[in-house]
């Protein structure tokens, strides 16, 4: 859409909301369009594009037929687009409630829902439904869509287009490519699931995102149908949790505390199908632990990190799937390098590019924004739409330009800004919010379900009366809503987290155990606490750390004790003040590393937060990324299977193909007989 198509469409909205009986086609050529050149069925099919794309911003284009009255008063057709069907309803939310919605709208750490959160805050904005709400001091819940692929399938789903992928099947291990009509996106068990129907097998499956071996397809030519009332949050609470099994795992001496942990005595496994290994005694230098599950998939990725320090003895699936993946990431560590070369100046962050389509979305928030918000400062209003202040006054000129067909002065959209303070005078019913889109019934809505659980919500219902709030105002967006479902975001342990909590409200101090898997150690530190943050259901607080001298973020899982040591915050560190929360703090002794990422684990570039990027002929990923630890790296390639590995240093590259192989030569080792004696 050219910028001149920007302007065309908000004539044409605007000419079609002042109208009561209608403009006929013929009127609208001539008074809007200004078009003489064109044939008839050019014209015909430009106003068709023009009608759908009004429709995608929220405006239904009503046609209305005058069947006349015989030969000589042939039938005029006209067209309208109605005032009140378009617009958001009123919301009215109480200071708690406010609360509430901001935190669930902001807990999309990023992608398409998070803009999409941003656009319907906004419209409560503007529609003076949004009051200004103090926010739970220090807590800050975010849900980390699963890459790409999560992208799509939302899109997928909304528009009600089948897609296609390869898929890992669980059962067989194989790698198999499944054509499905995707029906909802949820989060169980800590891992996002696609529910669809397959067309191969005529019947409704789950589907685990991790599974997914290349990017998501969407058949756009074709649609379907999904289910009434399908609720995807329904349909994986009726998912049943996989049973706890057990793992024999043979452990370096003095090695992997955290596993070691939750770990338990090899004995005592009767009953179950490991029983006969358990008389095979631990190898040299090794301890055997009993090792409980749910997912041989999840357990394998965590013990593939370990590298040549965890040894899988039983089930022989398991086995299987843990060295399935380091020899993957073996053959990929050995395969030739490609030429590192990085475009100049290139953003490391994959962004969309702003289009025509994303002004005009912004100057019909824009509008209804400034009418409630008199005055503001044209930066001001340039910071709260997130674009410069260019971008802003651009947008401002093509208003101003933006009227009724024909009209006089009075009857164009007025806006000042002189003083560079800015005003609305005149806004041609504009001043209403257009109702919300699906994409930001879902933000909102599935964002409030999450917080469920979540400590320090106000008491009361205020969640429920929020939920049923923004319900009434989504209208069939809302029902649509249904289709995803993000992760709880409450913690497993409450009380660690209110522990942190009263100590950012309070200015105390706290004495800190933690256990670090990147040292393998469990240390004493003194912290200054600054906020807590969550991705998904997994909690971090940041903090200053007296003995590293700098931010560091810990898990709250991790931490072995917490507790007041009686001092107050001595430091003056404070915490990046927006999100996303970066889980590393850049230091000058960081290593700076180059990795190759495949078309499925290209999303690490930004999880953890890419430098540069730059892409190779075969899909592949280059990656400047730094790491604080250099020693983690092997066990980084080895959680990954095959998805990334390290180019440079070489030392590094090195160092991590040693690991592997040393890894494979354990599992090679074990696969073995081991002697008995008689």
């Amino acid at each position: 859409m050219s910028a001149s198509r920007t302007e065309r469409l908000l004539n044409l909205l605007i000419a079609l909301l002042n109208t009561q009986y209608g403009l006929r086609r013929s009127e609208l050529r001539e008074k809007v369009y200004h078009d003489t050149t064109s044939s008839e069925a050019a014209f015909g099919r430009m106003f068709e594009r023009d009608k759908g794309e009004l429709r995608q911003f929220g405006f239904d284009v009503e046609t209305v037929t005058d069947k006349g009255w015989g030969s000589d008063d042939p039938a005029t057709t006209r067209y309208r687009i109605g005032k009140e069907s378009n617009r958001l309803p009123d919301v009215s939310l109480t200071p708690a409630e406010c609360t509430v919605l901001i935190l669930a709208a902001q807990l999309w750490e990023q992608a398409a829902l998070g803009s999409a959160a941003r656009d319907a805050v906004r419209k409560l904005q503007a529609a003076g439904g949004l009051l200004d709400a103090e926010l739970p001091p220090g807590v800050q819940p975010r849900i980390r869509p699963a890459g790409q692929a999560f992208e799509d399938l939302v899109a997928a789903i909304h528009t009600q287009h089948p897609v296609s992928f390869n898929y890992l099947a669980g059962s067989t291990g194989q790698e198999e490519t499944r054509t499905v009509e995707p029906w909802g996106l949820g989060s169980r068990f800590g891992q996002w699931y696609l529910v669809g129907h397959d067309r191969a097998r005529g019947d409704k499956r789950f589907y685990r995102l991790s599974r997914f071996t290349s990017a998501v397809t969407v058949l756009d030519q074709e649609s379907f149908t999904p289910p009434s009332s399908f609720n995807v949050r329904e349909q994986l609470a009726a998912l049943p949790e996989l049973p706890v099994r057990h793992a024999l795992v043979d452990v370096a001496d003095g090695a992997l505390l955290g596993l070691r942990k939750h770990a338990g005595p090899a004995a005592g496994t009767e009953g179950e199908d490991i029983t006969d290994t358990v008389a095979a005694p631990a190898r040299a230098g090794f301890d055997r632990f009993k090792v409980p599950y749910r997912d041989i998939e999840t357990l394998a990725e965590e013990l593939a990190s370990y590298g040549p320090k965890a040894v899988v003895v039983a089930p022989p699936e398991l086995h299987t799937a843990v060295r399935r993946r380091l020899a993957a990431a073996a053959a990929f560590a050995a395969a030739p390098v490609p030429p590192i070369e990085f475009p100049r100046l290139a953003p490391a962050k994959r962004s969309r590019k702003r289009t025509s389509e994303d002004q005009l979305k912004r100057m019909l928030q824009l509008v209804p924004f400034l009418v409630h918000n008199q005055g503001l400062h044209i930066s001001e209003v340039a910071d709260r739409f997130g674009i410069t202040r260019k971008e802003l006054e651009d947008d401002l000129r093509i208003l101003i330009c933006s009227g009724l067909p024909e009209g006089y002065p009075d009857d164009l959209l007025d806006i000042q800004w002189d003083d560079d303070h800015v005003y609305i005078i005149e806004d041609l019913d504009l001043k209403r919010p257009v109702r919300f889109t699906v994409d930001e019934a879902c933000a909102l809505l599935t964002g409030l379900e999450a917080l469920n659980g979540l400590p320090g919500l106000a008491e009361g219902g205020t969640l429920e009366s929020v939920t049923l709030k923004l319900m009434a105002a989504a209208g069939e967006e809302g029902l649509k809503a249904a289709a995803v479902s993000g992760p709880e975001v409450a913690p497993e342990d409450s009380g660690t987290l209110e522990t942190a909590r009263n100590a950012i409200r309070t200015g105390a101090q706290l004495r800190l155990s933690y256990l670090s898997p990147q040292r393998d150690a469990v240390t004493e530190r003194d912290i200054d606490p600054q906020r807590l943050y969550s991705l998904d259901s997994t909690w971090y607080l940041e903090a200053y750390c007296h003995s590293a001298q700098g931010l560091r973020n810990f898990r709250l899982d991790r931490i072995q004790s917490l507790e007041p040591n009686g001092r107050p915050v001595s430091s003056t560190a404070n915490p990046a003040g927006g999100f996303p929360v970066k889980l590393f703090t850049p230091n000058d002794d960081d290593a700076v590393v180059v990795v190759e990422l495949t078309r499925q684990g290209s999303g690490l570039a930004d999880d953890y937060y890419a430098e540069r990027t730059a892409a190779l002929p075969d899909g592949h990923v280059l990656a400047e990324i730094r790491f604080g630890s250099a020693g983690w790296l092997p066990m980084f390639v080895a959680q990954h299977g095959g998805a990334v590995r390290i180019l440079q240093p070489p030392a590094l590259a090195a160092a991590a193909r040693e690991w592997l192989e040393a890894a494979l030569i354990q599992y090679a080792a074990a696969t073995q007989p081991t002697p008995h004696d008689s």
